[in-house]
């Protein structure tokens, strides 16, 4: 089985990138989706989160985002803390997820901070999805109607997208300039032919 990665920064289109290779059959976990689930259900996260916030930050069943959002606001180390709290625990989850899916020669995982929470160490290959920054600065306020600002303050918790790109084995190009069906169809038949290697 090989694991690959996917990565991009905020508005590269990762997402859209993932849903390409889902129509082709491929296995992917979304970690973004999958980390909000833990967050609410995961007993180490609740506790952990409890003890570095406070039991308001859970005080509805399910966790407060928008409170814990405000509090991580600005503060690296306390984003840092929050990560080493979500990260280890997301990666055993992704794991696992692998051996339920152990039946397939290729498995994904889409998640913008793939460097940074350190699944790049469990996986096979890296695709990095590359759009300029002003194009992605565009998609997401749009997408999520909000401020430049907000989506320039985001972005600066990312690794840069040239070191993705260096780090990367693949990088799809999204900037219009290239068919992403096309990139996304020679880089799965790569793949799967590792895979059966």
């Amino acid at each position: 089985m090989i694991r690959a990665g996917i990565t991009g920064g905020i508005g590269s289109g990762k997402s859209v990138i993932s849903d390409l290779f889902r129509l082709q059959g491929v296995p992917v976990f979304d970690a973004d989706r999958e980390a909000k689930h833990l967050n609410d259900t995961s007993p180490h996260i609740r506790r952990e989160l409890t003890a570095l916030f406070g039991r308001e930050l859970y005080a509805g069943g399910m966790l407060n985002r928008p409170l814990l959002a405000s509090l991580m606001f600005g503060d690296r180390k306390k984003v840092a803390a929050v990560n080493a709290i979500v990260h280890p625990v997301l990666c055993r989850y992704f794991l696992q997820w692998c051996i339920d899916h152990q039946d397939q020669p290729l498995v994904m995982i889409d998640a913008a901070l793939l460097f940074e929470a350190g699944f790049i160490r469990l996986l096979d290959k890296v695709i990095t999805v590359y759009a300029p920054e002003p194009i992605r600065l565009a998609r997401v306020t749009e997408r999520d109607h909000t401020r430049r600002e907000a989506v320039q303050a985001r972005m600066k918790h990312q690794l840069p997208e040239e070191e993705k790109m260096e780090q990367s084995d693949f990088v799809i190009y999204n900037d219009g300039s290239q068919s992403v069906i096309r990139q996304t169809a020679v880089i799965l038949e790569e793949l799967l032919q590792i895979a059966t290697e």
